[in-house]
């Protein structure tokens, strides 16, 4: 019997949702994701000590820069054992500002490029506010391929794949914590609110033909992964993943193309906000994961000055 992971490596592509070396080259997945909170773990790491210092010390003070120049030395060493690619974040701070995201984005473009890193094997992470969307819409067609993360309602999915986004990454575990305290009640299997949320994307995407690929992300256990087997890409944990190639159960595919589903619907600004308002779960989560991706990049910044 192979593991549950090589299984699920048969029909998605897994991706590692971590900034830790040792775990991506010892689990193997194809992509590699890091966000302010794991570049924040990833800076406590003594492997990572000499590419902390080097970004602060090349920034001469300027600590937005110090991050950006982190971050891309955290994705450059991750690239050296994944074949695919590597997701790295806009400052989520600028989540409701088209322009200086998109001036974040190039600028870590730039960076991957000095360090001879193709925009092939980068994708730019991008809140899915409706300016984080506007902005990776702008750089899709600019040849830069975003990821638009943050992403827990389905206008928000609708929006992003109107804009051409690369990729999208709903988050399972944070809807599902949000709907188990709301009802006081655990979800298992399909009912997982996390995992209908993304099983009806995946089916929305299919049947009307959009090219955005669905990523699921944020696990809180196997039973979300096992539920989302064939979904375009899944990024998981190192603990979850070293779960997966622990168990030789037999894991079978939950999502695939031709299931019937709604029929495309393209939202103005007008129309996306009203539907972000009415659901009441991605509009609290949504600002809480900016507000805790804003304070771990503070967090982050601090640590880099406290080595200037």
């Amino acid at each position: 019997m192979t593991s549950k992971l090589e299984q699920l490596k048969q029909f998605t592509t897994v991706v590692a949702d971590t900034g830790d070396f040792d775990a991506i080259a010892r689990l193997k997945p194809v992509d590699a994701t890091t966000n302010p909170s794991l570049l924040l773990k990833a800076a406590a790491l003594p492997r990572y000590s000499d590419l902390l210092q080097s970004a602060v010390h090349s920034s001469k003070g300027d600590l937005d820069l110090a991050c950006d120049r982190f971050g891309v030395a955290v994705g450059q060493e991750i690239l050296k054992v994944i074949p695919g690619r590597i997701s790295t974040e806009v400052d989520a701070r600028l989540s409701f500002d088209t322009q200086a995201t998109l001036r974040r984005a190039e600028r870590l473009v730039d960076l991957y490029d000095q360090a001879g890193i193709g925009r092939d094997r980068v994708l730019i992470k991008i809140a899915s506010t409706w300016e984080g969307i506007r902005a990776a819409e702008q750089l899709e067609k600019a040849g830069v391929q975003t990821n638009l993360t943050l992403l827990f309602s389905f206008a928000q999915a609708q929006a992003c794949a109107d804009a051409g986004a690369f990729l999208i990454s709903p988050f399972v575990g944070r809807i599902y914590d949000w709907y188990k305290k709301a009802e006081s009640r655990d979800y298992v299997g399909a009912e997982d609110p996390g995992v209908q949320s993304v099983t009806r994307i995946y089916d929305y995407y299919k049947a009307n033909d959009y090219q955005t690929v669905v990523m699921g992300a944020s696990f809180r256990n196997l039973g979300q992964i096992e539920q989302l087997a064939g979904c375009d890409r899944l990024t998981i944990s190192p603990e979850l993943l070293q779960q997966l190639a622990d168990d030789q159960g037999n894991l079978a595919r939950k999502l695939s193309p031709g299931a019937a589903s709604e029929a495309r619907q393209t939202l103005d600004e007008s129309q996306f906000r009203w539907a972000l308002n009415e659901d009441a779960m991605a509009t609290e989560k949504l600002a809480e994961g900016i507000r805790q991706f804003a304070r771990d990049q503070e967090k982050l910044e601090k640590l880099l000055a406290g080595n200037a």
